[in-house]
């Protein structure tokens, strides 16, 4: 049977869902018949310890790769033989591990850029790349993306190039970007990576508005346990291309396979310091 999370009252049915997802390379079983869903507006986790396939599902996701086995489906549709742009333009988006910017752009010319490309079919990438620039921000947009800035906290670097910012910055403009560009579904991958306690914060907070204002659906792969389990209405494990354990966040710190996998000493030095960490966070 298939477990969903609950949605919202006024829609019914996950806007994303995977189904008996299977993924080999080689003689490497990624995942093994995977399935989870994401309901409207609601925050769903997805954990695991290093090499649990976590990242191999947000590809399959996101149309990076195709399932050797099962279905992915959008808003009820299957999608599996979908392209990744044509995912994109039905309001699906993804941030990646290690943020990717323009070296030439700045701050808010990213988030600039990520609105534009959600909302118009004008020929934004051919003026970017050609060095015409952007047309001035009407204000409407202007507004848009001064609350993006304002909650990230990056009005005082909103005009400063990216390239060459420190780490935790980066990763706060690039969440910015994906949350201006309006989708549906976002997969956030490892957001808080590389950012401090506060940032972290800052990060938590802008995405319970953004599912309360704008009623988009978050599916987070996160390595703060603990991050997740405040923030998600719904948790999914993983260890070795299995699903382990779900449920809500309750169930979830209660799990006996959820804490043998994140106690489990067979994973190396580094897996046991983190799976140390994420163990007092299930505790």
């Amino acid at each position: 049977m298939n477990h969903q999370p609950a949605g919202g009252a006024a829609e019914a049915g996950p806007r994303l869902e995977c189904r008996d997802v299977t993924v080999r390379f080689g003689g490497v079983v990624a995942l093994n018949s995977v399935s989870l869903s994401v309901p409207p507006a609601a925050i769903v986790g997805l954990v695991g310890p290093n090499g649990a396939g976590k990242s191999t599902l947000f590809s399959v996701l996101s149309g990076l790769h195709r399932p050797n086995e099962g279905r992915v489906l959008f808003e009820g549709a299957d999608i599996t033989r979908t392209s990744a742009a044509r995912r994109a333009r039905l309001g699906l988006a993804r941030t990646f591990q290690h943020p990717e910017v323009f070296a030439g752009l700045t701050t808010r010319e990213h988030i600039q850029l990520a609105h534009r490309v959600s909302t118009s079919h004008s020929r934004i990438w051919t003026d970017v790349v050609t060095g015409r620039g952007f047309r001035p921000a009407d204000q409407d947009e202007a507004e848009r993306i001064d609350v993006l800035l304002d909650a990230l906290h990056l009005t005082e670097i909103a005009d400063r190039p990216v390239a060459g910012l420190p780490l935790g910055m980066t990763r706060l403009v690039e969440i910015a970007r994906a949350l201006a560009a309006n989708p549906k579904v976002l997969l956030f991958d490892e957001p808080s990576s590389g950012l401090d306690a506060q940032e972290t914060e800052q990060v938590a907070r802008v995405l319970e508005r953004a599912v309360e204002r704008r009623r988009v659906s978050l599916l987070l792969v996160e390595h703060d346990v603990a991050m997740v389990l405040r923030l998600c209405r719904y948790v999914y494990v993983l260890d070795f291309g299995v699903k382990i354990g779900e449920g809500i966040p309750e169930e979830i710190r209660g799990n006996p396979a959820v804490r043998a996998a994140y106690l489990g000493d067979d994973k190396g030095p580094g897996a046991r310091t983190e799976a140390t960490e994420s163990e007092e966070a299930v505790s």
